[in-house]
Parts: structure tokens; sequence; C-alpha cells
């Protein structure tokens, strides 16, 4: 039942890829909940703080096809420098903002939007350059170790950012994100090369996306994973409700609300050694999803501070076991020629779902109610995953064995036609 650190053993390159996201994420953590906590002092408005998620999502929308395509293209340790480099300024902004003499809002949404910009760019190469050192059969085990991770520096970050916020204000957090960035940029600079693509005429063009764009198309085990997770989110993620929630327990306990989930997800990982032996990963997903759209309801139902964090953290546990077996389809089956480009999918499939349901979870608030949002929101989650699972009976019947099969006959056969390309 406990998680497996297999790769941490066998791969240098992802040893220093964890230790420096482990990092760097704890500090970025506080810093995605600052931001829209200071959106709030400042606008007292969850309108504006669901807008601030829409904002991020149309940069994300317009360079995940961009950073998916030079992901199957260029080496892929020059946009990871790159980027890192990129958001590294972008928090200094934030620090600049902060303690200047009236931090504005708009520099808020430009720095939020940067910072997603910059992250559809570097995720599809991150993703891509995962696949190159992690054995296939040990690609569970990494979406393990990658959850641990994230639900590590989710569950301290938010936690320490509520209380430094309502302490000592938004720019002593930003300040500490953008020291962790040290750890990150460090190991970027010294993961070894990675090979470039079998062929030269892989060059990063519409005709390129499209062919991406086709293949997930085709695949309805995959276009499953992009449908489920996107319902699930736009419809069953109230972030943007926490710092209104949060106002009524105290300015302290926002950061708490930003942790439960990642509580529960953490739970789920380490507990997670018998998904290596699970095969049905498609059933496990749909599943995963409609229960963590039950649990958005009874959170929205909780009176009590301590009920309410709860049940965010089973709704994290089960949206971590959906993610688990989604990374797992999406490593084990995809071929590597494609894997940059379908990361950007994959990085527009589960972004879009909370950012733009940040968006929809602050206007139903605006026109109705807080409690009507998180309510109206569970129910419309576990009712869209019903319908997706049962249009695509496909993706239910998907077993992992036969994925690992199709993805080495495709990656077979694209040598051989790299081969033939040569010659001729």
């Amino acid at each position: 039942m406990l998680i497996d650190f297999s790769p941490l053993r066998v791969s240098r390159d992802y040893r220093l890829l964890f230790i420096g996201q482990l990092i760097s994420t704890f500090g970025t953590a506080m810093t995605l909940v600052v931001i829209p906590v200071q959106v709030y002092q400042i606008t007292h408005s969850t309108l504006m703080v669901g807008l601030l998620s829409a904002a991020e999502f149309v940069l994300i929308l317009l360079l995940a096809f961009v950073g998916g395509a030079y992901a199957d293209f260029v080496d892929k340790r020059k946009l990871l420098r790159l980027t890192e480099i990129g958001q590294t300024l972008v928090t200094a902004l934030l620090v600049l903002n902060a303690f200047g003499w009236t931090p504005q809002v708009w520099v808020l949404f430009v720095c939020a939007s940067l910072h997603a910009g910059l992250t559809a760019l570097q995720r599809p190469s991150f993703e891509a350059l995962l696949q190159v050192i992690i054995p296939p059969d040990l690609m569970s085990s990494m979406a393990a170790l990658n959850s641990l991770r994230w639900n590590l520096t989710t569950i301290v970050g938010p936690s320490i950012a509520g209380i430094i916020v309502a302490r000592y204000g938004p720019g002593v957090a930003y300040s500490l994100d953008l020291v962790s960035f040290v750890a990150s940029l460090t190991a970027v600079f010294l993961i070894q090369a990675v090979p470039k693509p079998i062929q030269d005429e892989d060059r990063p063009t519409l005709h390129s996306v499209v062919d991406g764009l086709r293949y997930a198309w085709d695949r309805k085990e995959i276009l499953g994973t992009y449908l489920i997770d996107m319902n699930a989110m736009f419809f069953g993620m109230p972030t943007a409700l926490f710092p209104a929630i949060a106002a009524g327990f105290g300015p302290g306990t926002v950061g708490f609300f930003y942790a439960a989930p990642s509580v529960g997800a953490l739970v789920a990982t380490l507990t997670s050694g018998w998904a290596k032996n699970v095969h049905r990963h498609g059933l496990l997903v749909s599943l995963a999803a409609g229960l963590w759209g039950v649990s958005i309801i009874f959170f929205g139902l909780a009176k009590k501070l301590y009920v309410a964090l709860l049940f965010l953290a089973l709704a994290g546990a089960f949206d971590m076991i959906s993610g688990i077996f989604r990374m797992t389809i999406w490593n084990q089956t995809i071929p590597n020629y494609l894997r940059g480009r379908l990361a950007g999918l994959e990085l527009i499939s589960y972004t879009s779902g909370p950012k733009l349901g940040d968006a929809e979870a602050g206007i139903v608030a605006t026109i109705f109610s807080v409690r009507t949002s998180i309510l109206s929101g569970g129910v419309l989650c576990v009712l869209g995953t019903a319908v997706i699972s049962a249009l695509l009976p496909e993706f239910l019947r998907y077993d992992g064995r036969e994925g690992v099969k199709r993805k080495e006959m495709e990656e077979a056969l694209r040598v051989t036609e790299s081969r033939l390309f040569v010659v001729e």
C-alpha cells in the first residue's frame, strides 16, 4: 500500500527535478494563495477573484499549444531554463508591487497571467522529459511521487501563507517565493542533455499541433481523461470562494481552505502503492471524479470549520486518485514523439476547469450566494461525470496493459519510418 520511491533511485535527473521543484513549489504555493487573497483584500469582490483565474487561463490557452509543439522539437532543458528565469522575474515584480505605496490590482492580474503563461510553456517540456528519464513500468510510481511533492508544498505553503499575509503582509510571502526559485533554477541547469526527436520534419508548426489534436480525439481513453477532469474542476472547484468563506472564520484561516484538499491528496498519495496493480484506469478516473463532486456537496452543507475542512480533504483524496490514473494513462500510452504536444492539451484540460470554474463560481455566488454556488457545482459535477462516462464506453473499458503494448508498437513503427525517410 505504501508509496514506491523507485523513480528517485533509478534516475539522477528525476532526483534533481524532484528536489528542485519541491523547494520552489513551496514558494509558488504561497504565491498562488496570496495573489487572490490580495485581490480580495483590495476589491472585496468574489467576482474579481474569479476573473483573476479567467485572466490566467487566457495565456494558458494561447501558449500551451506552443509549449507542447516546441517540447517535441527543441532540447527540453532550454525551455525549462528560460521559463524558470521568467517566473523568477515575475515573482520579483510581485514583490515590488507589494512593497510599493499602493499595490495595484492590475499588476496582480498581469503577474498572475504571466506566471500562468510561462507555466503553459514549461509544463509540456517537463512532462515530456519525465517520460524519457523514467521507465514505463514506473509511471504510476512517478505520478504518485509528483503528487507527493505537490501535496506537501500545497499543504505547508498555503497554511503558512494565510498566517504571513495576516501578520506581515503579501510582500513577505512573495519574497519567500522569490528566494525558493534558487533551487529550481539550480536543478534545471544541472540536468543532463535530452535526446532530440527522431525526425527532423517534426518542427513546431500548426500542422504538428493539429496532429496532436487529432491523435487525442481518436484515442477515447485520452479524450476521456480530459473531459472528465474539465467537468469536475469547472463545476466542483470552489477555490475562488475561499477568501469569502474564510472571512467568516477569521483572516488567518484562509490558508487552511487552500491546504485542506492537499491534506487528503497527500494521504491518498502515501497509500497509493495499490495503484500499480490496477489496470482499469479509466473506470477509476470516472469513479474518483464522481466522488469528488459528492464531497464538494457535503462541503457546501457544512457549517462548522472542521467539518468543512474534512470534506475538502476527502475531495482532495478522490481528486488525487483520479490524477494518478490520468497521469498513468498519459505516460504509458502516448508515444514519446507526441508527448510534448499532448502535454499541452493535458495542461489545458486540468487548468481550464479550475480557472474557468473560479469565474463560474464567482458569478453564481454574486448572483445567488456562496453556498448555492458550491452546492450547484457539486451536483453538476456528479451529473456531468455520469454523462461523459456513458458517452465514452471505450474510456471505461480501457486496460493499461493494452495501452503499453500499443505505445511500444507505435514507437517501433515511428523508428522504422524514420529510417526509411533517411534512406530516401
